[in-house]
């Protein structure tokens, strides 16, 4: 098994839902100083004062509807979130997390790492994956590839996070529970750092060493593991995102301050703070996880059998009409 997943979702998206479950008041400057947390000067102190204290319309209001995806894709007011987790130069997770500000909705879409997209002049069989633009390209690349699978899609902001914050902040807020549906065991002294998994089956609380090893597993060292290859990792990294959302609230402030020393973003704290308060009074109810529609598939490139997964265009417009309610 390969070092999977030394940068991870979890930590961004929990830092980014951390912000919208909260309350204005637990982040007050004159009742928690969060300029202590996170080192700000007193100019950052005002800004951030005046961000907080800013009225808002805390009630979702009905979402707009569109006759076309196009339509949609130009007038929505939806913040768009590419978030990539990595292996040494390669992307090991892809999400599009959009947010729709109006109808307090976010929704998750994970891309799986082998998704095929063939670019002009990456002619070999590892190329045509799309975990593999990170390297040539950046993020800038990966933001352009994953516009392109969903229609052309507009990207805003992209965010990279340090495996580290998913073991700090999980265990900030006391662990997480999910559903393990078998024993995974599996070690790998070679791995950068070490593999030593070793989780039982059963719903239980994971700290955030078991917690990563829980994302990061795929199958044991006698090869028995997810029937669905990645998609069933993706599945299990989107269960215990769900856990984790239900226990931020009572660490939010921990959270915000400590987690965004793990993230490597084009936004600042108070741009993030800033949107994050138009979500105040979401739930859980309100997030939503989808998988790029496709399914997985042997191709031969120059001789050489690679597996891939192929998205399916028509159904991934269809799933992008339902995400900013296209009408029927």
């Amino acid at each position: 098994m390969k070092t999977f997943t030394k940068v991870f979702i979890v930590s961004f998206l929990c830092f980014f839902i951390a912000i919208f479950l909260g309350t204005v008041t637990s982040l007050k400057v004159n009742d928690m100083d969060i300029s202590e947390n996170i080192g700000i000067g007193y100019a950052e102190k005002e800004q951030l004062s005046r961000i907080l204290l800013t009225k808002l319309e805390t009630e979702p209001k009905e979402e707009i509807s569109y006759k076309t995806l196009e339509e949609a894709l130009r007038d929505s007011s939806r913040v768009n979130f590419l978030v990539l987790g990595m292996e040494d130069v390669r992307t090991d997770t892809i999400l599009l997390v959009s947010f729709n500000k109006e109808s307090k909705k976010i929704d998750v879409i994970s891309i799986p790492r082998d998704t095929y997209i063939h670019r002009k002049g990456y002619n070999g069989g590892d190329q045509r994956k799309i975990n593999s633009i990170f390297y040539s390209h950046g993020a800038s690349g990966v933001m352009q590839a994953v516009s392109y699978i969903l229609e052309d899609i507009p990207i805003h902001h992209h965010a990279i996070i340090d495996y580290e914050g998913v073991i700090n902040i999980i265990d900030l807020v006391g662990g997480v529970e999910v559903d393990v549906p078998f024993d995974m065991k599996y070690s790998d002294p070679t791995a950068k750092p070490p593999l030593n998994i070793d989780i039982k089956k059963g719903r239980q609380t994971l700290d955030g060493k078991n917690a990563l090893d829980f994302i990061r597993w795929r199958k044991n060292n006698n090869n028995d593991g997810y029937i669905d290859g990645d998609i069933g990792r993706i599945k299990a990294q989107q269960q215990l995102l769900e856990g984790l959302a239900t226990k931020i609230s009572d660490n939010m402030l921990s959270v915000i301050t400590k987690g965004y020393h793990y993230v490597e973003t084009d936004m600042g704290l108070f741009d993030i703070i800033s949107l994050g308060r138009n979500a105040i009074g979401i739930d859980n109810s309100n997030i939503k996880f989808y998988l790029l529609p496709g399914k997985s598939d042997f191709r031969s490139v120059n001789g050489k059998v690679y597996s891939y997964y192929v998205h399916n265009q028509k159904e991934v417009k269809k799933m992008l009409e339902e995400i900013y309610n296209v009408e029927k």
